[in-house]
C-alpha cells in the first residue's frame, strides 16, 4: 500500500471517529431536524421560516395518539429529535429514561408562557417539556336536537338524553366526569369512592348511544347525535364545520390538558431541537400557529397578538374563575390505572 493510500485511509478514520462522536454529542448527519407531531399540528409556514432563519433542513412526520408515538420512540428505529406528546405520557416517558433532560439555559422565550402552564404535577419543574398547547374535556351539544342549554356534567343523566350520548372511550375521562359530578377530584383514589361513582356511571348508560374515540367529530358534524363529550380542540373543529353545535366546560369543573414540547433519547439534532423550541416560545410565532391550529396556546405574550375573537372566548380560554375548577391528571400509579380501567369496563359491559 502507497503512503498516499495510506493517508487517505487515516483521515476517513478520522472523520468516521468525529462524525460518531457528533452522532453521540447530539449532532445530526446533514444538520436534519426530525419532528415528530400530531397530525395537522403546526403551521406549515412555520417550518418553512424555521428552516431559512436556521439552515436545518426539517423531516416531519406525524403520530395519531400518545401511545403509537411511545412504541416508535421507545423501539428507537428513528432518531426522533423532538416530539410532542401528552402530560400522561410525558410523566410515563420520563419514568422508563426516554427522555432527555433539558438544559434551561439553551431555552430563551420561557418567561412569555403563562406560569399557570409551568411546574405542573406531570413534570414538575419542567425537567422534560415546554408547553406547546393546551384545552379541556367538555361537553358538545346540538341546539337543534337540544332544547335546554346544557351547563353541567350532572346534566348528562337527564332521561330525556335517552340514546342521545357519545361518550369518548377513556377511563380517566369518563370515571373524571362522574367524580366531578359529585364534587370528587378526577384524581380520586378511594376505591369507596370510585365503586359510588361507577354505580352513579351505570345509570347513564340508558342515554349512551355509543362509546367512541375519533367518530366523534364526524358524528356530531354530520348530527347523528345529539351530546358528546370530547376534548376543546376537537370541539372547536366542529364548531368550524356545523354552527348548531356548542361546546361547554362543565360548572363542576373538568380536566386540563396538555401537549408539550420534548426532546427523546433517541435525539441526535440536541441544538436542533432547542432552536426549535425557542423558536416557538416566540410570541409571533405561537400566535400563528395558534390560529392555525386552532387551540389554545400557553403563550400569554402571543395571545395579545391574536384575533381578539378568539381569545375571548371563554370556552376555549377560559376565566380564572372556570381554571380554578380545572384538573391536571395525575399518575396514578398502575394500581389505581387498573381499578380505573377495570371499572370502566364494568361500566361499558353494563346494560340497564
Amino acid at each position: 500500500m502507497g503512503m498516499a493510500a495510506v493517508v487517505l485511509l487515516a483521515c476517513a478514520a478520522i472523520a468516521f471517529g468525529i462524525n460518531a462522536l457528533n452522532r453521540a454529542q447530539g449532532f445530526s448527519d446533514g444538520n436534519t431536524l426530525t419532528i415528530y407531531n400530531w397530525g395537522d399540528y403546526i403551521e406549515p409556514e412555520l417550518i418553512t421560516k424555521f428552516e431559512e432563519e436556521t439552515g436545518y433542513k426539517v423531516s416531519y412526520e406525524t403520530f395519531d395518539s400518545n401511545e403509537a408515538m411511545y412504541t416508535k420512540v421507545k423501539q428507537g428505529g428513528t432518531a426522533y429529535d423532538l416530539s410532542i406528546p401528552s402530560e400522561y405520557m410525558i410523566n410515563k416517558m420520563a419514568e422508563e429514561g426516554l427522555l432527555i433532560e433539558l438544559d434551561h439555559s439553551k431555552i430563551e422565550g420561557l418567561d412569555n408562557i403563562d406560569p399557570r402552564f409551568l411546574d405542573l404535577p406531570f413534570d414538575e419543574g419542567n425537567k422534560y417539556s415546554i408547553p406547546y398547547f393546551w384545552g379541556t374535556l367538555g361537553i358538545i351539544y346540538n341546539d337543534k336536537m337540544v332544547t335546554q342549554e346544557i351547563t353541567s356534567w350532572s346534566d348528562l343523566w337527564d332521561p330525556g338524553y335517552a340514546n342521545s350520548l357519545l361518550l369518548i372511550d377513556g377511563a380517566r375521562e369518563v370515571m373524571g366526569l362522574g367524580l366531578q359530578s359529585e364534587g370528587y377530584s378526577l384524581n380520586e383514589t378511594d376505591p369507596m369512592i370510585l365503586n359510588e361513582i361507577t354505580e352513579k356511571l351505570k345509570d347513564i348508560t340508558p342515554n349512551i348511544k355509543a362509546i367512541v374515540a375519533d367518530e366523534i367529530k364526524m358524528y356530531m358534524i354530520q348530527e347523528e347525535a345529539a351530546i358528546a363529550v370530547t376534548f376543546s380542540g376537537e370541539a372547536s373543529e366542529m364548531l368550524w364545520e356545523n354552527e348548531n353545535l356548542h361546546y361547554v366546560i362543565p360548572e363542576e369543573g373538568s380536566n386540563l390538558w396538555f401537549d408539550n414540547i420534548v426532546i427523546p433519547k433517541t435525539a441526535k439534532n440536541i441544538e436542533g431541537a432547542y432552536a426549535f423550541i425557542n423558536f416557538m416560545l416566540e410570541p409571533e410565532n405561537a400566535a400563528v400557529n395558534a390560529e392555525y391550529v386552532g387551540y389554545a396556546t400557553p403563550n400569554r405574550t402571543a395571545i395579545k397578538l391574536m384575533d381578539p375573537e378568539i381569545t375571548s372566548d371563554e370556552q376555549f380560554y377560559p376565566s380564572d374563575e372556570i381554571m380554578d375548577k380545572l384538573e391536571v391528571y395525575e399518575n396514578l400509579g398502575a394500581k389505581t390505572l387498573g381499578t380505573y380501567n377495570d371499572l370502566f369496563l364494568e361500566i361499558k359491559m353494563y346494560r340497564k
